[in-house]
């Protein structure tokens, strides 16, 4: 079985909203770049998922005209097998992906990017529906705090282990980033020719 690493919207466009909160950084950017190394001296695939939304125009740091919808500030130089851009949450919605991964035999994938909860659990969650196997690595994932609905605040870290909790065991395996590279090169040399 064929493993592909993706790295969903991250991106400078983050950086530029008012939520952002840079002390969340370097430890994602820790925990990415090593699962980004990890991933190329294993010789994994790399897929780049970048997201755009309207309006087109500069001042929208979503926006290509904005110049931010390019990687994110620290995050390391890779060479990506495949880019997409996507409209929607799941990188698997009108991008292209979902036929790329098919047409290579991928079948199992290892999740990261920003953010948590949102991009990359929708994108998990989407890709279990349609039968590939995730490894969901929170570490290599990004978030920032939010308010609830009643007005209390919700810290990243509390989102993170949510995001964990409901998608460990049912729509994906959630590793370290370690465990998810060693889980990779095990299913590698199940499927290498004796």
């Amino acid at each position: 079985m064929t493993t592909c690493l993706i790295v969903i919207d991250a991106q400078q466009s983050f950086r530029h909203r008012p939520y952002w909160q840079a002390t969340l950084v370097p430890s994602y950017l820790e925990a990415q770049n090593a699962l980004i190394a990890g991933a190329v001296a294993a010789g994994l695939p790399i897929v780049r998922v970048f997201h755009i939304d309207p309006p087109q125009e500069a001042s929208n740091p979503f926006a290509v005209e904005s110049g931010h919808v390019r990687p994110i500030d620290g995050l390391v130089p890779f060479e990506a097998a495949a880019t997409f851009t996507k409209h929607r949450h799941s990188a698997l919605v009108n991008s292209g992906l979902d036929v790329w991964l098919t047409q290579r035999g991928i079948r199992r994938l290892i999740v990261s990017g920003i953010r948590t909860e949102q991009c990359c659990e929708t994108t998990t969650r989407h890709a279990s529906d349609l039968g590939w196997e995730v490894d969901y690595v929170t570490d290599a994932t990004l978030t920032f705090d939010m308010v609830q609905p009643d007005g209390r605040p919700l810290a990243a870290a509390d989102i993170k282990a949510r995001t964990a909790t409901v998608l460990h065991g049912r729509f994906a395996t959630v590793c370290s980033v370690a465990q998810a590279l060693e889980r990779a090169a095990a299913t590698q040399a199940e499927g290498a020719p004796a």
